[in-house]
């Protein structure tokens, strides 16, 4: 059984009525939007003041992908509102805001769930779920198909009784009343909202609501006198620095606190010199924790500087995670693990035992996330009830691990969202909310938890490392006349589930998700051309390393594998790039329009030998399973060896997003994407010794520094296919990119990411792609010496 969107919030009394959730579910709830003196909540979305600001709630967290604009770009233009009197209100953890679009993709994951069952967001299941969770995550772009169509039913209702009002003054028709400006107008006469809003209170808007022809579209950038008509509102605060983040936070009597943690191996904390922390002026107290030692000070310093000279000690309850261990437990399962056929197309296996197969292996190290901001929280404590103050992805959830840390109830919790100075999947982490919940209730001050640089990357949950091996041969006709790929990696996605929703450890999730596929972190593996023989495989792989989310996700490292191996087998059948790419799309032209849009703002030149460029392409499923949806993008980068290992010069992508709600923020996002990428490919990589990680510092992310931002060009299609959130899509083309670049400036192949630059130098000569073994059935005379695989650790590895 189905339901529409429009009965999510089927009705909502002004000023504090309720709202029933779903109909099959007749659960109220009082409407989430507080209203203050003077101002009226008409629904769970919007409220006007008499000053005639319109305030709109925001369900997602602000960590620099424009939610606080986007979302009340949508009301604003649907209401009629002055974007000069548009606010912006956190929404409170309520079922009103939940995401079943979230729900249904991530249905595959819900272990004795039926996913054909709740993988629609329409689907009964995947509202249920969404609701009982108070999903509210910021997460795989799913925020526009999630509220969009609520949002312009709420403006749509309040327009409509601020219409009424000013008719019953007018003695007219509310149907010939606009809402234009902040103002209702018929004719010659005009009311502003504020005017109208307590009158407007006081009616029920019709139902079902009449929305404006149009859904918001800015397929152009939108100016008027060159400046932007909706300019970012979280953008002055960010620049006078008066935008609230983590950290930022100060409470009456509020004190610090300075956190160690053992490793990810069940670690349990085994001893610590206290009298040496109270020589520290400024030291208060310790609080211990299972697997966590907590220093509190006066100031930040003295937590830090007790907590140093503590010396916390740790014994680990497993074994401890290692580079070269995961990276043998990844070839292991990859040889020897049993696969699970996620897509099949002829007969790739018959079609690949003859001669001419060619076969390159891949991988991808586990990598960190990166953020400016490290992890922090600030917590009180007072009379049975707690307040937290954090960046969460997913706030519920943050709250339900706090609350269970402390002995109360969710309900006795209050997270007050504050934006995250970056997150890139981070802060779907929420070990912080239970460890500052326990250090506040210990102490009975307010604190303030933060953690150091070396911590934060010793807690992190990483991207999950993977191992990909892909066998191809070219037909007669000149493209690929077979593809078989096996990918070796653990399932990410499913431990992230886990710790959101069953509360479990970062050590009890991996363990949990062991020897389980992983539909949504190995997606997307299947390339967008139309190849008669198709084979993907994938294979679980315990590598005792709890994992977690990255921005790109599995996109980034299908597209890795994808576009790296289709580069190399153009290079095999001596074709250039671009065109051979076109002729195996097949019927996909929005892909098309990209590489030709690159192409041309790219200036591809063919990509040849000494030419410095490097193309690949893309195509990303809509979340929400929309007819026509997904977005789909092709890049070009030009990079050669440089004195730092690798100068990129410039990168140009083209994309199609659908109908673009906001212009700005979609090239920010993309532009943001493309850097991101690039560190990725370049950096964020992170190595482990008895389960510590090396790279301690934000220098050893290796990250690019502002000085050397290559030039970046942005170009989108005009499309009126369903909006697609360009928040992952900018990333995840950008590092095969780079490697074919590479490849036709310096002759060298490079399978490996993060990309090691020391090993980025010109070759003597350039080198033709060849088969990496030879197959059954050749032999080893035809088969030339192949190109060597750099490891990460500058290491050369037998392909």
């Amino acid at each position: 059984m189905k339901l529409s969107r429009r009965k999510l919030l089927v009705g909502a009394a002004a000023g504090g009525g309720l709202i029933a959730a779903y109909a099959l579910l007749p659960r109220d709830y009082p409407v989430p939007l507080p209203a203050g003196e003077g101002e009226n909540a008409f629904n769970a979305w919007i409220k006007i003041a008499r000053t005639g600001v319109v305030t709109v709630a925001v369900p997602q967290l602000e960590m620099g992908q424009g939610a606080t604009t986007i979302i009340p770009r949508i009301a604003a233009e649907e209401l009629g509102a002055d974007w000069r009197q548009v606010a912006v209100e956190p929404a409170a953890i309520s079922p009103a805001y939940a995401d079943p679009v979230l729900a249904a993709h991530w249905a595959g994951l819900r272990g004795t769930w039926l996913p054909s069952f709740a993988d629609d967001p329409d689907d009964f299941l995947a509202k249920n779920f969404a609701s009982q969770t108070r999903l509210m995550a910021t997460a795989a772009g799913t925020g526009i198909a999630a509220y969009e169509m609520a949002i312009r039913e709420a403006a749509a209702g309040v327009r409509a009784v601020l219409a009424m009002a000013a008719a019953e003054r007018w003695g007219v028709a509310f149907e010939e009343c606009e809402a234009q400006a902040g103002f209702i107008v018929h004719g010659e006469k005009e009311l502003r909202f504020g005017e109208l809003a307590d009158d407007a209170a006081l009616l029920s808007p019709p139902s079902p609501a009449v929305l404006r022809p149009d859904p918001p579209s800015d397929n152009m950038p939108d100016l008027v006198d060159g400046a932007a008509v909706y300019p970012r509102l979280d953008g002055p605060s960010k620049v006078d620095g008066s935008f609230r983040f983590a950290g930022d936070i100060r409470l009456p009597e509020m004190v610090h606190a300075a956190i160690a943690h053992g490793p990810l191996a069940s670690a349990t904390l085994s001893g610590f010199n206290e009298t040496a922390a109270r020589t520290v002026t400024g030291y208060i107290a310790r609080v211990e924790g299972k697997g966590w030692l907590a220093a509190i000070g006066s100031s930040r310093w003295a937590a830090e500087k007790a907590l140093e000279r503590m010396k916390p000690q740790f014994k680990a309850g497993r074994e401890l995670p290692d580079s070269a261990a995961i990276m043998a437990a990844l070839d292991n399962a990859l040889e020897n693990g049993e696969p699970e056929v996620l897509s099949e197309v002829g007969q790739s296996d018959v079609a690949l035992e003859g001669l001419g197969v060619y076969e390159a292996r891949y991988t991808m190290a586990p990598a960190l996330h990166g953020t400016i901001e490290t992890t922090s929280a600030t917590a009180r404590f007072t009379d049975g009830r707690l307040e937290l103050w954090m960046a969460a992805q997913a706030p519920e959830q943050a709250r339900e691990e706090a609350a269970a840390a402390v002995g109360l109830t969710p309900d006795k919790v209050v997270l007050y969202p504050v934006g995250a100075g970056g997150s890139f999947d981070a802060r779907l982490d929420h070990r912080i909310a239970r460890e500052v919940a326990a250090i506040t209730k210990a102490i009975k001050r307010p604190v303030q938890l933060s953690y150091s640089r070396r911590q934060e990357h010793l807690t992190a949950l990483p991207r999950p490392p993977m191992v990909a091996k892909v066998r191809g041969i070219i037909g007669p006709n000149g493209t690929i006349h077979a593809w078989h790929a096996r990918t070796a990696a653990q399932a990410g996605a499913r431990e992230m589930f886990a710790r959101l929703f069953d509360g479990q450890t970062p050590e009890e999730a991996h363990d949990a998700a062991a020897g389980l596929i992983d539909p949504a972190n190995l997606s997307g593996m299947a390339p967008p051309y139309a190849i008669p023989n198709l084979k993907i495989e994938s294979v679980s792989a315990e590598t005792n390393l709890p994992a977690g989310r990255m921005r790109g996700n599995a996109e980034a490292r299908a597209c890795f594998v994808t576009e790296s191996f289709l580069d190399e087998m153009a290079r095999q059948a001596g074709e250039e790039p671009l065109g051979w790419r076109i002729a195996m799309l097949g019927n996909n032209p929005r892909l098309f329009e990209c590489l030709q849009g690159v192409a041309q703002l790219g200036e591809w030149d063919g990509g040849s030998d000494g030419s410095a460029q490097g193309l690949a392409c893309w195509q990303m499923p809509d979340p929400a399973g929309q007819e026509g949806g997904g977005g789909t993008i092709a890049v070009i980068v030009r990079a050669r060896p440089g004195e730092n290992g690798v100068d990129v010069s410039s990168i140009s992508a083209w994309c199609d997003i659908g109908r673009i709600v906001h212009y700005d923020i979609a090239a920010q996002q993309i532009e943001g994407g493309l850097i991101f990428g690039l560190n990725a490919a370049l950096g964020l990589g992170v190595t482990y010794d008895s389960g510590m990680p090396r790279e301690r510092t934000l220098a050893d992310l290796r990250l690019n520094p502002l000085g050397r931002t290559p030039e970046i060009s942005v170009g989108f299609a005009q499309s009126d296919a369903p909006p697609f959130d360009p928040g992952e899509l900018g990333m995840v083309a950008v590092a095969p990119a780079l490697c074919n670049a590479l490849r036709s400036a310096t002759g060298n192949r490079f399978r490996d990411l993060p990309i090691p630059v020391g090993q980025v130098t010109l070759a003597p000569a350039p080198v033709a792609e060849t088969p990496a073994t030879p197959t059954d059935g050749e032999s080893e005379a035809a088969v030339p010496e192949p190109e060597p695989s750099v490891l990460p650790d500058g290491s050369v590895a037998e392909d």
